[in-house]
């Protein structure tokens, strides 16, 4: 990202003297806290955004308000971030494309008639199972499996923050554990650039340390024993209650993620509810990843033959699937069938816009967590962390710490990408000084990572997940993070263990 703006830094200093330094770790902080507590998400991250932007110019709200608006601005200099961005929008057009296609009502009809997604079992292994095949990308991940679902859950009357669980838990753990993907080839570029490691002992390394990634391992199996046994605890609890007992699929006076306009299209009159008009589209989207990272893989002269996929852009690639999933949907209904097109294009010209509009929230949100993160970074949050722990940790306490500050810095800043990039070239040379596994060490980072991608409202992901879902943003969090911190709990035994088994 780029630098703060011009005349902070010496403002900066003045606050940031010693015991005052804590106050940088205010601003996610408090965008977190109030959004868990008030559920308004959007004052929230407000909030969060204006308590950062005020410290970064010395604490004068007013300057800070207009850094605010330079720190939003500054969100659409990154190409990736301005990527995602518009995949949001154009997510919401392919959405309401398919919906008034009749393709969604046609996959349930197609679907129920072979025995897949009758019972409330076999709705949710549904959502799991897809979640598991698609480890491209977790962005597409997300909006896949809220596609095939949605319509599966509502009918079973299982509540919106289940499927958005579901989501968000088959996203980035897998797409970690899984690494043919963007998520590889980041974290291959981060221990490459480390200087210490050559590529083939960088793959032989990530290779191992996913027997390690315990987070994203207890997050894969743990959804999967919801799916067999329809075990439930805690907020979830009481959402499966509610949505059984009095039909309400998300709670009263909720706000989901994606506008009813879009949400509750109905398909058009001559529609014939036909499968191929909501696979076409997906599978057209899902095989455009595969080419986007082969075709941005291959541009890119670090990489080889073996590892291209590996090596290709995440941002680029989705941006170019859900543009051919909507070009494919569009040309696709345009063609005459027994005389008349299913959508002309003029009718789908308007539903793209209508869909992009109803996504329009969203997008608003991924900008502002986008911005927070930012800010976030130029306070040096992530170092000041890693800085309190210092290099005096005794060895077997070490995999433990790591994943501690991972799960710590993914959360507040709502990002795993950027929790590996601070964590790995400190915490592996420090890991080979006191003998420690580097594998076991790597694992700690990426399960720290991913607990935040899972778990933070800030995160792109989960925000995604809430969408694809239709569901409440902060439900969806609230009802998910009883699981992932227990999940966190258990993964913290096992790095205690395992640096205890590692240091013998």
């Amino acid at each position: 990202m780029g630098a703060v703006s011009s005349g902070n830094q010496e403002t900066r200093q003045l606050i940031f003297n010693a015991p005052m330094e804590w106050i940088i770790l205010l601003p996610p902080v408090a965008a977190i806290g109030f959004a868990l507590w008030t559920r308004e998400v959007y004052l929230s991250l407000f909030i969060g955004l204006l308590l950062g932007t005020t410290i970064l110019v010395g604490g004068n709200p007013i300057l800070g308000l207009r850094e605010l608006g330079e720190q939003l601005v500054r969100v659409f200099t990154s190409a990736s971030n301005t990527r995602i961005v518009f995949f949001c929008l154009l997510v919401g057009s392919l959405i309401a494309l398919v919906q008034a296609s009749g393709g969604v009502y046609g996959f349930v009809s197609w679907a129920q008639k072979r025995g897949w997604g009758n019972t409330r079992r076999g709705a949710e292994l549904l959502a799991w199972t897809t979640g598991m095949l698609i480890f491209v990308e977790s962005s597409i991940t997300s909006l896949t499996v809220g596609a095939v679902s949605r319509s599966f859950f509502d009918k079973l009357k299982i509540p919106r923050e289940k499927l958005a669980y579901y989501c968000d838990a088959t996203s980035a753990p897998v797409c970690m554990m899984i690494p043919l993907n963007g998520w590889g080839a980041y974290v291959l570029g981060l221990l490459i650039s480390s200087g210490a490691i050559i590529e083939s002992d960088a793959v032989v390394l990530l290779a191992s340390s996913l027997l390690f990634n315990f987070f994203s391992i207890l997050a894969i199996l743990f959804a999967l024993v919801l799916a067999l046994t329809g075990w439930s605890f805690g907020p979830m609890a009481k959402a499966e209650k509610r949505a059984r007992e009095t039909g309400q699929l998300i709670r009263e006076g909720s706000r989901p993620m994606i506008s009813e306009d879009v949400s509750e299209i109905q398909p058009v009159e001559n529609s014939q509810h036909r499968v191929a008009d909501l696979l076409v589209p997906l599978l057209s989207m899902i095989g455009m990843i595969f080419v986007g990272l082969w075709i941005t893989g291959s541009g890119n002269e670090e990489c080889t033959m073996t590892n291209v996929l590996m090596c290709g852009s995440g941002s680029t690639s989705v941006l170019w699937a859900v543009s051919t999933g909507i070009i494919v949907a569009t040309l696709m209904y345009a063609i005459p069938r027994n005389g008349k097109s299913l959508l002309s294009p003029v009718k789908s010209t308007s539903l793209i816009l209508k869909g992009a509009s109803g996504l329009l929230p969203v997008t608003i949100l991924i900008v502002f967590a986008f911005a927070l993160g930012q800010i976030s970074k130029d306070l040096e949050m992530g170092q000041y962390l890693v800085n309190l722990i210092g290099e005096g940790a005794p060895a077997w306490w070490l995999p433990a710490l790591v994943f501690i500050l991972g799960c710590v810095i993914s959360f507040t800043l709502g990002s795993s990408w950027t929790t590996f990039a601070i964590l790995i070239p400190i915490s592996l040379p420090l890991a080979t000084g006191l003998g420690m596994n580097p594998a076991l060490i790597l694992g700690a980072i990426l399960s720290g990572g991913v607990f935040g991608d899972h778990s933070s409202p800030l995160s792109d992901t989960s925000i995604i997940s809430s969408m694809s879902a239709a569901c409440d943003h902060v439900d969806h969090v609230n009802t998910q993070l009883v699981y992932t911190s227990l999940l966190g709990l258990i993964s913290l035994v096992a790095f205690i263990i395992a640096g205890v088994i590692f240091t013998l």
